[in-house]
């Protein structure tokens, strides 16, 4: 069966194409990386070294083999549902609607705080290099300067992540050369493979609870849900960037740790104390070649860190708030589309703020990189949670899929892998994370109370369907199989519904249009 181009599925739901169809497959897999910053372990090094016994590179190792299996339902859900939203919109068509909303709920959690915390570390890796600069100044500054960059449009976001990125990519390949020579001229304690595994200090637990501080570097793959309404390639092409860029990543953050590992000065004193400063990886560098190397891979990690990872988590944010906002989940004017732009001016105008009073409040907090480090994981693996059981709802039970490798055993190992990571992750995220759930369905219940109960036009698209018409996993790609035109319209199809409706109101009436060819 042929590929679907994207840019005719979004009609098949009702929606309107509001948002500029500009990206390509290279385009999906560079913002995809820079989302997921190559050099992402020089910031959090230290802490997966204590977490795991010194066993960094299991650490990722398991973590790619956990955020794969995740890769490959998003691969899934993103072909069946190509639009923005990402979880959010995966399980509200693939589930029901207010099991959608609650899962953006939680995802929330993630995007909203990213940005924050990625302000705050960049702030903070800044402030100590340049002290005079006072840690809320730095962090102004990268607001401002990522909200103008995506004001400008994704076109834009598109050019800077590519300069970006290449720089990442020279910053980590320099330092992986020069680690590898310092190594084999005697300096670190030389070639081994503890980072891979230690007998004296294994266990399963010590290791998944690394992981679950490890798997924050592979956050941002699945950001490239988002961009979905922007892919003018095959409804493919988002999932086969998702799957390219967290291979791609996981092997540079493997083989970046491995030798860091072996050019820790004290590994015994950085398990037992930690790394306060987080400095783990500068000295990893500064044992390899001095001075130049440790200022050089910081400074990387601030501008990686405040620029490039916060300008792509700002566009995924500001989308997922248009995706909900669309469906009248948030308020209405999150929904607004710039009309020459063609970016959700306000989703990108509030994600700023948000992100920059959150960043100045938690950086007067001792804790507050760490406590925006296990809220943003929390969030994303409980919502990666409801994805891998989204597939197996929509393609094996709804469409009745014979696939069963992709659409119930790869999402049953990864829900059980996340699972176990989750049970193991810090107890404080666990709490807070659970606090912001029950917020959720509070907000979701007053929807409910007053008429704003989720409804998404395409469950009762599906239900016109023939299941027979389903079976193939590529079926769902198809706009044509899934809805007969002028089936169905919802929310957001060209036409405000009238507040005073009612939600339902905006689904009452049939509408027929032309599919382009």
């Amino acid at each position: 069966m042929a590929d679907t181009p994207a840019p005719r599925s979004i009609e098949s739901y009702g929606y309107q194409q509001e948002l500029r169809r500009s990206l390509t497959f290279t385009d999906l897999l560079v913002y995809g990386l820079v989302f997921m910053v190559p050099i992402a372990p020089f910031g959090i090094f230290g802490g997966v070294f204590q977490g795991s016994g010194g066993m960094v590179a299991l650490a990722y190792v398991l973590g790619m083999v956990a955020m794969m299996f995740t890769a490959l339902s998003y691969a899934q859900m993103s072909r069946a549902f190509p639009m923005a939203g990402s979880v959010y919109t995966y399980a509200g068509r693939g589930i029901a609607a207010p099991v959608g909303f609650l899962s953006g709920w939680m995802i929330l959690l993630d995007y909203v705080l990213v940005p924050g915390l990625l302000y705050l570390v960049a702030g903070v890796a800044m402030n100590s290099l340049v002290p005079s600069v006072p840690v809320w100044l730095w962090l102004v500054g990268f607001v401002l300067l990522n909200t103008v960059v995506n004001y400008l449009g994704i076109e834009t976001t598109s050019r800077v992540n590519k300069a970006m990125l290449i720089g990442e990519l020279v910053v980590l390949a320099l330092f992986v050369v020069v680690g590898v020579i310092a190594l084999a001229s005697g300096k670190g304690r030389g070639f081994d493979f503890t980072p891979l595994y230690n007998a004296h200090t294994f266990s399963w637990s010590l290791v998944f609870g690394a992981v679950s501080i490890a798997v924050l570097s592979f956050l941002g793959f699945d950001g490239i849900s988002t961009l979905s309404e922007e892919n003018r390639d095959s409804t493919k092409a988002v999932g086969r960037s998702m799957v390219a860029a967290l291979l791609l990543a996981g092997t540079l953050f493997i083989v970046q740790t491995w030798v860091a590992s072996l050019l820790v000065p004290d590994p015994d004193a950085l398990i037992r104390d930690g790394d306060p400063n987080g400095t783990a990886f500068y000295d990893a560098a500064r044992t390899a070649a001095g001075s130049w190397l440790a200022t050089l891979t910081a400074a990387s990690t601030a501008v990686a860190w405040g620029f490039a990872n916060s300008l792509v988590a700002q566009a995924a944010t500001s989308r997922l708030l248009y995706a909900m906002a669309r469906d009248r989940q948030l308020p209405a004017f999150l929904a607004r589309i710039h009309p020459e732009r063609r970016v959700p001016v306000n989703a990108t105008l509030l994600t700023a703020a948000i992100s920059l009073l959150l960043g100045l409040y938690m950086a007067s907090r001792d804790d507050g990189i760490t406590l925006l480090s296990t809220l943003v994981n929390f969030g994303a693996l409980t919502t990666f949670l409801v994805l891998h059981v989204a597939v197996v709802v929509h393609y094996l039970i709804r469409r009745r899929s014979k696939d069963y490798w992709r659409h119930l055993i790869a999402p049953v190992l990864g829900f059980a892998i996340l699972a176990y990571v989750v049970v193991n992750a810090n107890i404080a995220a666990q709490r807070l994370g659970f606090v912001w759930l029950a917020v959720g369905a509070v907000v979701l219940a007053g929807l409910v109370a007053t008429g704003r109960k989720p409804r998404l036009a395409v469950i009762e698209a599906e239900s016109a369907v023939e299941p027979e018409s389903a079976v193939e996993p590529e079926s769902a790609v198809e706009p044509g199989s899934a809805v007969e035109p002028g089936s169905c319209t919802e929310p957001g199809s060209g036409t405000e519904p009238d507040p005073a409706t009612g939600p339902e109101s905006a689904v009452d009436a049939p509408t027929t249009r032309e599919e382009n060819p």
